[in-house]
């Protein structure tokens, strides 16, 4: 049997560093990312798909991106089986109870909303562990295990969305999966294989058999291998054989780039002008060290100009450590004279630790420089 294991959609999400047009487009290449999936889902010959935890970035969603959705999902041509997770919760107010989504789903499109086993073929149960609310009080995806008993002839599938204890930041949380309870339902054939979500980077739990699959669009800077989707083989002797697969198109890039010299000004430059789909990629710089006016000047004057073609390109405030330290050849061969000499004078003799006053020297220094 052979199938495809994909979470984490998020499709609604939002990020407050995109522009009205940047934010269009991701949007559309989450969409984009899921129709990718109907289409390796028939080259790869997969006979379902589970979506697991997270469909939904959220439950208030317009009708028009449910709509959307369910528009995508429909060019799935193999039987999907969506899991809710914390951001979707099955509850009163789940986006899977609105009118948008009970108007638009297709036959072939179905919510595990209850928990247990669900039979999807002779001899195929997915074993579903949906969350109600966005933060239980206990591991589900275990609790699933511990009611099960072994049955011969049957290939199961445990379809879960949270933190295992191997990797979760705060292990002591009761939602935590307990991931010696995965292996030993593992171990002794109750369950066969561990479909999880909610880490947006692809992930090998244990073994072969417990994975994340990763969201198929990246989210977040932190996500160290995300625009995955996983196609999972159960051979006769229910073995695990899971080969991972690249559908996104986005990246998100935090560099730290250490600046303390015109070189490496040029240097960032082009690294910048290396990279490729700069349309679709977000970089969140950090750049430490200490420049003299005219080289920060230059430096945003370079970014002003790679703005223009990035999705996104903004400084990280919190872990940006670049000083401008003024420099006596700054201004000498720009002629100043006047009051706009006096005011130069001021400035460079405020401008250490003050990067406020140090900007205002780069802004005075370009000025000057184009009227000159």
């Amino acid at each position: 049997m052979r199938f495809l294991h994909t979470a984490d959609w998020q499709l609604g999400m939002t990020r407050h560093f995109l522009s009205a047009e940047a934010q269009a487009r991701f949007s559309d290449a989450r969409l984009a990312a899921v129709r990718a999936i109907g289409d390796l889902a028939t080259e790869q010959q997969c006979e379902f798909v589970v979506v697991c935890g997270d469909v939904f970035d959220a439950n208030q969603l317009s009708p028009q991106v449910v709509g959307r959705a369910l528009e995508a999902m429909a060019s799935i041509p193999v039987p999907v089986y969506l899991l809710p997770g914390n951001h979707d919760t099955i509850d009163a107010g789940s986006a899977y109870r609105s009118a948008a989504f009970k108007r638009g789903c297709p036959d072939h499109v179905h919510v595990l909303a209850e928990p247990g086993v669900h039979e999807i073929a002779p001899g195929v149960e997915l074993v579903a562990a949906p969350l109600n609310v966005k933060h239980p009080l206990a591991d589900l995806p275990g609790d699933q295990c511990r009611a099960l008993t072994p049955k011969p002839a049957v290939q199961r599938i445990l379809v879960g969305h949270g933190a295992v204890d191997t990797l979760s930041p705060d292990p002591g949380n009761p939602a935590t999966i307990r991931t010696s309870t995965l292996t030993e339902a593992l171990s002794d054939g109750r369950i066969h294989y561990v479909a999880l979500g909610d880490r947006h980077s692809t992930t090998q739990v244990a073994g072969r058999a417990i994975w994340y699959s990763g969201a198929p669009e990246v989210t977040d800077f932190t996500e160290t291998d995300p625009g995955n989707v996983l196609v999972v083989d159960l051979d006769r002797d229910l073995e695990a054989r899971v080969t991972t697969h690249r559908v996104g198109t986005w990246s998100f890039l935090a560099p730290e780039r250490h600046l303390n010299n015109s070189a490496d000004v040029t240097d960032l430059d082009r690294w910048l002008l290396g990279l490729p789909n700069k349309d679709r990629t977000v970089v969140k710089h950090r750049l430490v060290g200490s420049i003299s006016i005219t080289d920060k000047a230059r430096l945003d004057d370079i970014l002003a100009a790679h703005s223009d073609v990035f999705a996104s390109l903004y400084p990280h405030l919190r872990r940006t450590d670049l000083a401008v330290l003024p420099d006596d050849h700054d201004f000498a061969d720009l002629g100043l004279s006047g009051f706009v000499a006096t005011a130069a004078r001021e400035l460079v003799g405020a401008a250490a630790g003050n990067p406020a006053v140090q900007d205002a020297l780069s802004l005075l220094y370009r000025l000057v420089r184009s009227e000159a």
